[in-house]
C-alpha cells in the first residue's frame, strides 16, 4: 500500500530525509523538476520536448524552484520556454534562487528563453503562444485554505485565473507540480480560485487533499515523482491507500482438501415484507455476493414470504427464520454476521436490531451493520452498546453517518477522515464511510482510503452488495477492516468490469462482474 500523507507529515519526511541522508533542497528540488518533465514527457506520448513551447508560472517558494528545474530542463532539450514570475526575483530564497540564478544566465546564450517579471508583463504575450503544456509552481503543499471558497492574495489568484483562461481557451495541457495551487493539501478544500489540471506530479507521496473534497476535480490525473525520500521516512502515516496488491494479500483461496465450513460461514440478517411492500433485493444481492467472493456457507434470516426468491436467486443460501431465537442459534456457527440490507424501519425491525446488539450470541462474532440496522442503532440511540462488542464495522454512507455522530452530512463530508476516526475511536468500531473515496477507519488510529470504482457504483443496491463481499472476506479470516479495504477495491473493480458504459451499470452487474474482478487480482499476483 502507499502512505497517503497531510502536509505536515510531509514536511516531517522532508526534514527526516535531510537530517538523516544530508539529502540537500537542492538534490530534492532538482529531482523533483526531472521527474515532472519525464510524466509530462509520458503525457504528450514523445521522447523528446524540442521544437516544442511551455509556459511555466512560477511562485516564491520551493514549489517555484521545481519550476524554475522545469524550464532548465526544456530548454537544455532543445524547447522554448516563457517563465512568468509572480513576485520579485528577490523574493527567491535557497535553492530556488540558485535555480533562478541558473536561467538568469540562460538568457545571454540566445535561447528561446523569455522571463516576464510580472503578469501584466506576460499577457500581450502568452496568449499569442501555441504551448504544449503550461506548468503551476506557484504554490505547493504549503497553502493552508481555512475556509472553502476563501479568497486569495494579489498576484497569486491573477496568476490562478492566467493558467485556468489558457486551459480554456487553449489546447494546451496544464500540470500541476505537486498540488494544483488553490488546494489545501490535507483537506483538499479549495480556493474561491484552484488550478485546473489535466495531471498533477506530487512529490514522494500520495497527499490527502489529492484525495478528498475538491482534489480530485482539481489535480487530474495524479503521479508520484520518486525524489530520492525513502519511503520508511513517512513515519507512521495516518492513511494508507488501498491498491491491487493490498486486495490480493486479503483475498484468502480455499486451501486444498478444505471443507465448506473451513472456508468462511457467513450468516445475513436481511430482507423485509410487508403488506405495503418488500425488500427482498436487498437480500438477494448480498447473499449473492458473499457466495461469489467465495464464502464456503451461507445462511440467511428473511420472512418466510421471501424464502422462495432467496432460494431461486441464491440457491446456495440455507434460509432460516427471520426472529430472534432463530438467529442466535445460527450465530453460534457463523464466523461472520451481517445486518440490515433491506431489513426495513418498521418497529418490528428497529426492536430486532435492538435485540441483537444485546445478544451475547451475536455480540461475539464479528459484526457488520448496514443500511436499515444503522438506521435503527441511530433511530433508537444505540451507539453506546457498539463499545461492548469486540469486533464490529458499520458501512455507513454521508447521511447514515451523519445521524450515528450526530452531526451533519456536510460537516462530516468537510472533514471525512477526522470525522471517522474520531467515531472510530469513541465507540471501538471499525467504519466504512462510503463516498469517493471510500474511507476504513480502524480503532487503532490508522485509516485507508480507497479509490478504485467509477459513477457505475452510483446506483441502488450496489452498498448491498459491497456489504456482502465484506461479509464473505471477514468470514474467511481478515479483520473487519481489512476485509472492509479489500472489499472496497473489489467492489470499485467489479464495477469498472461491469460494462463499458459506467452509467448503464446496475447492482445486478456488479454482481456477477465479482468472480472477473477476483481473478484479475490473481493474474496481478502472479505478475508482480
Amino acid at each position: 500500500m502507499k502512505p497517503v500523507l497531510t502536509a505536515v507529515e510531509m514536511q516531517l519526511a522532508d526534514r527526516a530525509a535531510a537530517k538523516s541522508f544530508h539529502i540537500s533542497e537542492a538534490c530534492l528540488m532538482e529531482l523533483a523538476g526531472k521527474e515532472t518533465l519525464r510524466v509530462t514527457l509520458e503525457q504528450l506520448g514523445c521522447d523528446s520536448p524540442a521544437d516544442m513551447e511551455f509556459l511555466v508560472v512560477a511562485g516564491r517558494g520551493n514549489n517555484g524552484g521545481d519550476g524554475f528545474v522545469i524550464a532548465r530542463h526544456l530548454l537544455n532539450l532543445g524547447a522554448a520556454v516563457d517563465l512568468v514570475l509572480l513576485y520579485p526575483d528577490t523574493a527567491a530564497s535557497g535553492a530556488a534562487a540558485g535555480n533562478l540564478a541558473i536561467l538568469e544566465s540562460y538568457l545571454g546564450e540566445n535561447l528561446p528563453l523569455r522571463i516576464f517579471r510580472t503578469i501584466q508583463e506576460a499577457i500581450p504575450y502568452v496568449f499569442e503562444t501555441s504551448y504544449r503544456v503550461i506548468f503551476d509552481a506557484m504554490t505547493g503543499t504549503g497553502l493552508k485554505i481555512s475556509e472553502p471558497g476563501m479568497a486569495l492574495r494579489s498576484p497569486l489568484h491573477e496568476g490562478i485565473e492566467l493558467l485556468n483562461s489558457l486551459h480554456e481557451r487553449t489546447p494546451a495541457l496544464t500540470a500541476a507540480v505537486d498540488i494544483p495551487s488553490g488546494l489545501d493539501a490535507t483537506s483538499g478544500f479549495s480556493a474561491e480560485s484552484v488550478i485546473e489540471a489535466d495531471f498533477t506530479v506530487t512529490m514522494a507521496f500520495l497527499k490527502t487533499g489529492l484525495l478528498l473534497n475538491d482534489g480530485p476535480r482539481a489535480a487530474g490525473e495524479v503521479a508520484v515523482a520518486e525524489i530520492s525520500i525513502p519511503k520508511w521516512m513517512a513515519v507512521e502515516p495516518g492513511c494508507m491507500l488501498v491498491d491491487e496488491l493490498f486486495a490480493a494479500e486479503h483475498f484468502v483461496l480455499r486451501p486444498e482438501k478444505s471443507a465448506k465450513h473451513q472456508n468462511g460461514k457467513v450468516l445475513i440478517v436481511a430482507g423485509s415484507h410487508s403488506p405495503e411492500g418488500s425488500m427482498a433485493g436487498a437480500a438477494i444481492l448480498s447473499a449473492g455476493a458473499a457466495v461469489k467472493t467465495g464464502a464456503g456457507y451461507l445462511a440467511v434470516a428473511l420472512p418466510s414470504a421471501l424464502a422462495s426468491a432467496m432460494h431461486m436467486a441464491v440457491p446456495e443460501a440455507v434460509v432460516i427464520n427471520q426472529d430472534l431465537k432463530a438467529i442466535t442459534k445460527k450465530a453460534a456457527w457463523a464466523d461472520t454476521i451481517l445486518i440490515g440490507p433491506g431489513l426495513g424501519r418498521g418497529k418490528d425491525s428497529l426492536d430486532l436490531v435492538e435485540a441483537l446488539l444485546t445478544s451475547p450470541e451475536i455480540t461475539s462474532r464479528k459484526l457488520i451493520f448496514d443500511a436499515d440496522a444503522l438506521y435503527a442503532i441511530a433511530e433508537r440511540g444505540l451507539q453506546s452498546l457498539l463499545t461492548t462488542i469486540p469486533q464490529v464495522l458499520l458501512t455507513p454512507h454521508y447521511g447514515e453517518f451523519a445521524k450515528l455522530a450526530g452531526t451533519s452530512a456536510e460537516e462530516a463530508a468537510t472533514d471525512p477522515i477526522h470525522s471517522a476516526m474520531r467515531f472510530s475511536g469513541s465507540h471501538g468500531t471499525a467504519v466504512l464511510l462510503k463516498g469517493t473515496p471510500t474511507l476504513i477507519a480502524n480503532p487503532s488510529g490508522t485509516a485507508l482510503l480507497n479509490t478504485s470504482g467509477t459513477e457505475a457504483l452510483a446506483t441502488a443496491g450496489t452498498g448491498d452488495v459491497l456489504s456482502g463481499i465484506i461479509a464473505a472476506l471477514s468470514a474467511k479470516g481478515e479483520t473487519l477492516a481489512d476485509a472492509a479495504g479489500a472489499a472496497a477495491w473489489l467492489h470499485g473493480r467489479a464495477g469498472d468490469l461491469a460494462a463499458n458504459v459506467s452509467s448503464l451499470v446496475s447492482a445486478t452487474m456488479v454482481l456477477d462482474s465479482i468472480p472477473a474482478a477476483i481473478e484479475e487480482l490473481f493474474d496481478f499476483e502472479s505478475d508482480s
